[in-house]
């Protein structure tokens, strides 16, 4: 009677060892799911059938076309902030920027002729003030070791008010049409001009962080700025260009948005921020800096976008938009400290 009531309890402790041992496989391997594809594909699937379910409209090829277009704003901002969150830090300020950048463009733009040239002057200018907020933002985090939190959300202050003083607090109108038309609904050999912007960028900072010694650099200092310095990365210079090429970027977007709208906004991207962050860490950035890649954070523009859409066809207030894209933030960020969770 003892032999067999030790059998059964030997048994039944067998048991509950491989029922802990198949948890411990399943949750190896959800980890492993997620440090390779992220949350996003999950997340993706899940917009595509709930959306494409309600509103059959969501999945027409108009719709996607359209998207796709509106899709690049947040595509070059998002691939700027992944840039700085490689890097260990992130930015704040780049929808202050692009609102500056805006002001700025449509200020020269009517103060110049209205043609090629004059256009020309009025986006370098634009691109000009951002990279000069970039520069700004990479020499106080880099060469005074403030922290980017602080150093970027008082640039974000900075720049919202010099836009709103050199506007007015009103928009600046009267742009000659060929700016919207060139750089807004224009096309190149039947490629939408805004798609052409997107597809630069994205070679131009692949190419940078993938093949180019500064990219290796980034990566370095954003897993461990400790152990890059002793290996003899240079540290400072290489956050310093982090921020400059992010104000470069957030330049080039606050242009094209500037095109986009058709007036100086000194309000324009407010919600930049957050979704740029939401977009990159969506995208498997990891806010720990070092890890993470440009293709992830794109596909994260375009997750914020679609799902945006998708909202509006079935009437969700933005109010309630806003609130989701929280949820969804707060979603990748666990999901972040579950993947590097020791």
């Amino acid at each position: 009677m003892l032999r067999s009531m030790r059998l059964v309890s030997e048994q039944s402790e067998i048991g509950w060892a491989g029922a802990k041992a198949g948890v411990r496989a399943d949750s190896v391997f959800l980890k492993r799911i997620l440090s390779r594809a992220g949350v996003l594909p999950f997340l993706m699937l899940a917009l595509v059938v709930v959306f494409g379910v309600l509103e059959p409209r969501f999945l027409a090829l108009q719709n996607l076309r359209t998207v796709s277009i509106q899709a690049v704003y947040l595509i070059i901002v998002s691939v700027a902030q992944t840039i700085v969150l490689i890097s260990g830090g992130f930015d704040l300020s780049v929808g202050a920027s692009i609102a500056l950048t805006s002001v700025v463009t449509g200020t020269v733009l009517v103060a110049v002729d209205p043609d090629w040239l004059g256009i020309i002057k009025a986006c370098a200018a634009g691109i000009l003030v951002a990279t000069v907020i970039g520069m700004i933002n990479g020499a106080v985090v880099s060469l005074f070791l403030v922290s980017p939190f602080i150093t970027t959300l008082a640039m974000m202050s900075i720049a919202s008010g010099a836009a709103l003083i050199l506007s007015g607090g009103v928009p600046i109108f009267n742009f000659p049409a060929v700016f919207s038309d060139m750089l807004a609904t224009g096309h190149l050999f039947w490629i939408p001009v805004p798609w052409l912007v997107a597809g630069l960028v994205l070679l131009v900072t692949y190419l940078l962080m993938s093949w180019s010694r500064l990219g290796r650099y980034l990566y370095a200092v954003g897993g461990n700025a400790t152990a890059a310095h002793l290996s003899g990365v240079p540290v400072k210079i290489s956050l310093f260009f982090a921020y400059l090429i992010a104000g470069i970027l957030t330049g080039v977007d606050g242009v094209m948005l500037t095109a986009r709208v058709g007036s100086g906004e000194p309000n324009l991207g407010a919600s930049v921020p957050l979704e740029s962050i939401a977009a990159a860490v969506l995208g498997g950035v990891s806010l720990r800096g070092g890890e993470g890649n440009l293709f992830g954070a794109v596909l994260g523009a375009f997750f914020l976008v679609f799902l945006r859409n998708g909202m509006d066809l079935i009437r969700i207030s933005s109010y309630v938009q806003m609130v989701v894209t929280g949820l969804l933030l707060i979603i990748a960020v666990v999901a972040d400290r579950y993947t590097h969770r020791r």
